[in-house]
């Protein structure tokens, strides 16, 4: 099967476009990140000029480059540092997507649309994205900062309202009492899923890298790492929760182990 011409194509033209949009961005003094989003919008279907035709495709590939993305961030992490600021994330996290799902509801109010349509356009802007957080403050070498620390714990939050936001946006409209047994079911299973995968993973990855690593094989170690990597992000996607939330715990367990530093390079 002969490879699909238009699909290189289409890669040549988002590494274009980021590295122009993020050269750009740096001459600004502004985030690069910043620059590889307005890159995306130009080279997008819904903007004239040059467009990517394989959306779907890409797409897939911007998935793996987040789950390694934050995969290598977890890395960097310290467990006990992150569990530290439990109680700011968790009284913290709520407290912000209250507000801001108050202040949707006002700004909505004050320009006529219903409570309930002012309800959704809060539920979309109270959850910020963990991954554009975490680049950020790598940026500018802040991840590791107690504000980086707490920034990040409080985004891990709300990427688990994300799931009940989703499922309970739908009700909105009118009030409907079963969505709120699906969130507390989903949470169950999935809860009674990660828990002991995690506590095993726990158990099994720090011994695991060492046998691996006794070996001697660079190739044999990057593999063992990215499967580790690939799998629980698999798992908690399965869970209905984020590839890179999942990513992100692969990260933590092994950055408990004696070999974090080997795995990040």
């Amino acid at each position: 099967m002969a490879p699909n011409p238009s699909f290189f194509r289409d890669l040549a033209y988002v590494f274009v476009a980021a590295v122009a949009g993020g050269w750009l961005a740096w001459r600004l003094r502004q985030p690069v990140i910043i620059g590889y989003v307005i890159a995306g919008i130009l080279i997008s279907p819904l903007t004239p000029g040059p467009s990517v035709t394989n959306v779907h495709t890409l797409e897939s590939f911007a998935e793996i480059g987040v789950v390694l993305l934050m995969f290598s961030i977890g890395l960097e992490f310290s467990l006990k540092d992150l569990v530290q600021e439990k109680w700011v994330a968790l009284i913290g996290g709520p407290i912000g997507i209250v507000i801001l799902i108050g202040m949707g509801m006002g700004a909505g109010r004050l320009i006529g649309w219903s409570a309930a349509q002012g309800l959704v356009v809060g539920a979309i802007v109270c959850v910020a994205s963990t991954m554009v957080l975490t680049r950020l403050l790598l940026d500018r070498g802040q991840l590791r900062s107690n504000a980086g620390r707490v920034m990040v714990a409080i985004t891990l939050v709300e990427d688990l309202a994300v799931v009940v936001l989703i499922i309970l946006v739908p009700s909105f409209g009118s009030f409907q009492p079963n969505r709120f047994w699906i969130v507390a079911r989903g949470f169950g299973r999935a809860g009674a899923v990660l828990a002991p995968a995690f506590v095993v993973a726990w158990k099994v990855v720090p011994p695991l890298l060492k046998r691996v690593a006794r070996a001697q094989s660079r190739e044999l170690f990057f593999l063992v790492v990215l499967a580790i990597c690939l799998g629980i992000a698999a798992l908690t996607q399965a869970l209905g929760l984020s590839l890179a939330l999942g990513a992100f715990v692969a990260g933590l367990i092994i950055s408990a182990s004696d070999y974090a530093h080997e795995a990040l390079a």
